[in-house]
């Protein structure tokens, strides 16, 4: 009887040794995946809605450096808010026709594969909209 409580508390007793030296394993994992890294912009995450006027002012900036897909897009007008995935598509199908476009452009004339107006572009729509991925 005494060996079989004996047996149980130092199982007891390893697996908590072993949590122990595993949870300090772990969090060092999740702080290093959370550094950031020289050269790289943070990563923030997108908001959920924004607003018509911020989806106007990047649809218009979009339209205006030559996205027919920007231009052929509706104002979004009589809604408070309107769900992030407008924004996103627009700039990534500006983004496509961007490419498309450029794609015979010499690489010292291109960043991110269009030309270096484009790119400002897009990046300018983004920024006016809050949106960091697409």
């Amino acid at each position: 009887m005494n060996s079989s409580i004996r047996t149980g508390l130092v199982a007891v007793l390893a697996a908590g040794a072993v949590a122990t030296a595993v949870a300090p394993a772990s969090a060092a994992v999740t702080a290093g995946a959370s550094h950031a890294v020289a050269g790289a912009h943070a990563v923030a995450a997108n908001p959920k809605t924004i607003k018509p006027a911020a989806y106007n002012q990047a649809r218009s900036i979009l339209a205006n450096a030559g996205s027919q897909t920007a231009a052929k897009s509706h104002v979004i007008h009589g809604k408070d808010d309107v769900p992030v995935g407008y924004g996103t598509s627009l700039l990534a199908a500006a983004r496509d026709e961007f490419r498309a476009a450029d794609k015979n452009l010499p690489a010292k004339d291109k960043k991110a594969d269009m030309s270096i107006a484009h790119y400002n572009a897009i990046h300018s729509a983004a920024k006016t909209m809050g949106i960091d991925t697409w």
